[in-house]
C-alpha cells in the first residue's frame, strides 16, 4: 500500500522551498572547524565546476559539504523516499551525476577536490585528522 504525504501540496511546496544550496547548517559547521584550525578560504566560487563550498586558492584545493540525502552517500542517515519515486529516483541520480562531473572537470584543471559528508560531523576528531591532512599534502 501506498505511503501519502500527509502535508497538503501547498504546505509541502512552503517546505520545500526552505531547503537552501548555501550555508546550510553542516556547511557551517565545517567552516567554523576548518577557521578553528587557522585555515582560511573563499566560499561558494562560482567560476570553479560544482561550485565548491570552500575554496583553498594558493593550495588549489576545495571542499564540498554534501547532505546525505540529497547526494546519495549511502550511510545510515540517507533513506530512499518511498513517496513520488519517478520524480525523486532521476533527480538524486542527476545531483550524483553532476557531482562526479565536477570533481573531474576540477582534476583537469589542477584542483584537488574532498567531499565531506553530513555523516562525518558527529565524528568531529576523525574530520579533523582528514582535512588537516587533505590540506597539507
Amino acid at each position: 500500500m501506498p505511503r501519502y504525504d500527509p502535508l497538503t501540496k501547498a504546505e509541502r511546496s512552503e517546505r520545500m522551498s526552505r531547503i537552501r544550496n548555501a550555508d546550510t547548517k553542516p556547511e557551517i559547521m565545517v567552516r567554523r572547524l576548518i577557521h578553528g584550525m587557522g585555515y582560511r578560504y573563499r566560499l561558494h566560487a562560482r567560476e570553479l565546476p560544482g561550485n565548491p563550498d570552500l575554496v583553498f586558492r594558493p593550495r588549489e584545493r576545495v571542499i564540498f559539504v554534501h547532505g546525505c540525502f540529497w547526494h546519495q552517500h549511502g550511510c545510515g542517515q540517507y533513506r530512499q523516499s518511498r513517496t513520488k519515486r519517478t520524480f525523486w529516483e532521476p533527480k538524486l541520480a542527476r545531483n550524483k551525476a553532476r557531482d562526479a562531473d565536477a570533481r573531474k572537470m576540477l582534476r583537469g584543471l589542477g584542483w584537488n577536490s574532498l567531499t565531506v559528508w553530513e555523516c562525518q560531523l558527529k565524528r568531529v576528531p576523525r574530520l579533523t585528522a582528514r582535512i588537516k591532512r587533505f590540506l597539507e599534502e
